[in-house]
């Protein structure tokens, strides 16, 4: 076996803790100037300990943490990947700094893959790349055993996991090649990975419970995270024009990207041709697509050729451009996990970026009817409904969203304890506080209604025997002459939908059948009706004006768009914002970090007349006082 030249390897009393300047020199011919957070430590707790679990978002570094130690450790690593075009992409960066890299895939002719075959049984190579599909075959096993194999590193290691979002029985070979290699350094990445997910890993590869778990890099306050309810495809229309006039300005007016994710193929071609009609650049993509097709769409967006993808999620694994300034949702995907993987593709460069989830009354049946139409086993089905509605939870709102997607995947020690960006912390502000009695009064009256219609039929007709709508269904029925009918009249169809879908993320209600899902009572929500159960709830708000492409483009987007400023608060308010913008540039840091959306309002609401005054805004505390305090004063002064 022959090692690559020019190539620094670790003593094998430095591979336990090697001294920190191996790390820098081998971190410089990789092409990099320092560490991003946390790639240090995941490195060296590698190294020292041989088994590592890294949970870190998409774009967060993680291959520096297999490619770095592959070049400094002797024998060649086997990087286990289910993406090509990744593939492709870093062993074509890691030739060009002189790391020898290859990667065996199924579109390779026989020939070429012979010959890589040969080079890497005669330890030619420092990383080879393989899909999780190679592994069945038992010549490239017998190889691995062959070889001396330094370090099998699983990227997306969530997909072995049976309660993940993405799995993949394929990833179940890599637990039987792990315990064939017993010497090897093991390192499983994931950008997506609850607390029980990372347990299930763990147990998939064999590897001890003590495993160190790295949970880093999640927080993402530069990504201003929104969710919108609709209720007609005019709304979505105007949501997603919005959006792109807010971020993008108008087609080649502003640099930058946006990604409009779609659940269907036929919406993704729909949207993707109004768009076009509209005059962006945009182009669809989607698994119906030939593969070169996708692969031209692909390389297009990575070229700046195009400035809008709409695409199922079938687009973006892999995909790493900085200047995606927009993320938007036309419904809402299968988890929280697969949401953050999407909206974690927008603001890489650190700048800010605006991601939009869209949610409509038909979201919930439709995802319990695609869930059962896969026929899975009841216990798969029920634990992807649960994955589904913790999205939907999330989606209600109620605290800092990215405080939530944070303590969803266990990273506490990185909450913002409210990023100060997303709707919910820019409206909390001005919240009315919920009547408890009001609270409870109105769930229960909701719940009797789901109990009334006894599995007959679905929530549009639970929200119309709550309003009190004339229908000839609950008239034939005799539902109309219930209690009930019109029991919660001074509420529009509109937000008693709204309800009764928190009512179903509550677990109080929930749907059953198959084409047509019908609303039916859960005994928890019974327990609730008899008052055995509290029914706490955030009522949903009250309507909202809807947003349109023209104010965003002209005007800065109010952060409470249920109250809007005056004339004069609103010239203050723009003030406010062209001062933390200067200050953010002459900096160098994103404009977050002077102050957020939610502070500038209180400044606004406040009108603060010294620095004690100011202090009662959000987010000012003594030291953004002292910084910045008189000359934000001076402003509201000038504006008296």
């Amino acid at each position: 076996m022959t090692e690559h030249k020019n190539v620094l390897l670790l003593s094998d009393a430095d591979s336990l803790k090697p001294p920190p300047a191996i790390l820098d020199a081998a971190l410089a011919r990789l092409g990099f100037e320092r560490f991003l957070p946390g790639q240090r430590e995941a490195i060296e707790t590698l190294l020292a300990t041989s088994r590592l679990l890294l949970v870190a978002p998409t774009g967060g570094g993680k291959s520096l943490t297999y490619q770095l130690p592959a070049t400094l450790l002797p024998g060649t690593a086997l990087v286990v990947s289910p993406l090509i075009a990744l593939m492709h992409d870093q062993v074509q960066a890691l030739q060009r700094r002189g790391v020898a890299a290859t990667y065996l895939s199924s579109t390779l002719d026989g020939d070429e893959l012979r010959r890589r075959m040969r080079g890497v049984a005669q330890g030619q190579y420092k990383l080879v790349y393989a899909a999780p599909e190679r592994l069945t075959y038992s010549g490239f096993r017998a190889l691995l055993g062959q070889i001396k194999c330094s370090l099998i590193a699983v990227d997306e290691a969530h997909c072995i996991s049976e309660w993940g979002h993405d799995f993949r029985p394929e990833y179940l070979q890599i637990g039987e090649l792990v315990r064939e290699l017993p010497d090897c350094r093991v390192l499983a990445c994931t950008a997506t990975a609850t607390p029980v997910v990372r347990d299930e890993i763990l147990e998939r590869l064999g590897l001890p419970s003590d495993t160190p778990q790295l949970v880093r890099g999640f927080a993402r306050p530069n990504l201003a995270l929104r969710v919108a309810e609709i209720n007609s495809a005019a709304e979505r229309r105007q949501r997603i024009d919005a959006l792109l006039a807010e971020a993008l300005c108008a087609p080649d007016q502003r640099p930058g990207t946006a990604i409009v994710y779609a659940p269907t193929r036929k919406s993704t071609e729909e949207e993707a041709a109004r768009l076009q009609g509209a005059g962006w650049r945009v182009a669809a993509y989607h698994a119906g697509m030939m593969g070169p097709d996708r692969d031209a769409v692909q390389s297009a967006f990575m070229q700046d050729q195009i400035q809008v993808v709409v695409a199922t999620n079938a687009f973006g694994m892999g995909i790493d451009r900085a200047d995606v300034r927009a993320i938007a949702h036309l419904a809402p995907p299968s988890s929280i996990e697969a949401y953050y993987q999407e909206v974690g593709r927008a603001g890489r460069d650190g700048q800010d970026a605006s991601c939009l989830l869209l949610v409509s009354p038909g979201d919930m049946p439709l995802r319990r009817r695609l869930i059962e139409s896969d026929a899975l086993e009841q216990t798969v089905v029920q634990h992807k409904w649960n994955l589904f509605l913790e999205l939907m939870r999330w989606s209600e709102g109620g605290s800092c969203r990215h405080d939530a997607i944070l303590r969803y995947f266990g990273d506490e020690e990185e909450t913002l304890s409210g990023c100060g960006r997303c709707d919910v912390c820019s409206s909390l502000s001005h919240a009315e506080a919920g009547n408890a009695t009001e609270v409870t009064t109105t769930v229960r009256k909701a719940l009797c209604a789901v109990a009334r219609l006894h599995g007959r039929y679905g929530i549009q007709m639970a929200a119309k025997l709550l309003r009190g709508t004339t229908d000839a269904r609950l008239a034939r029925d005799g539902l109309d002459r219930t209690p009930t009918f019109g029991i919660l009249k001074e509420h529009s169809e509109r937000w008693l939908l709204q309800l009764l879908r928190r009512l179903v993320t509550a677990g109080w209600a929930d749907f059953s059948g198959g084409e047509r899902p019908v609303v039916v009572l859960t005994e928890e929500g019974r327990q609730v009706i008899h008052a055995e159960r509290p029914a706490r709830l955030l009522l949903p708000p009250k309507s909202a004006p809807l947003p349109t492409a023209r104010t965003a483009r002209v005007r800065p987007r109010i952060p409470n768009p249920r109250e809007e400023f005056d004339e004069n608060a609103q010239a203050l308010f723009d003030a406010l914002r062209h001062h933390r913008m200067t200050l953010a540039r002459d900096e160098k840091v994103p404009p977050y970090v002077i102050a957020s959306d939610r502070t500038l309002r209180d400044i606004v609401l406040l009108r603060p007349a010294n620095l004690e005054e100011l202090k009662l805004a959000h987010g000012i505390g003594p030291a953004k006082a002292e910084k910045y305090g008189d000359d934000l004063l001076a402003i509201v002064q000038q504006a008296a």
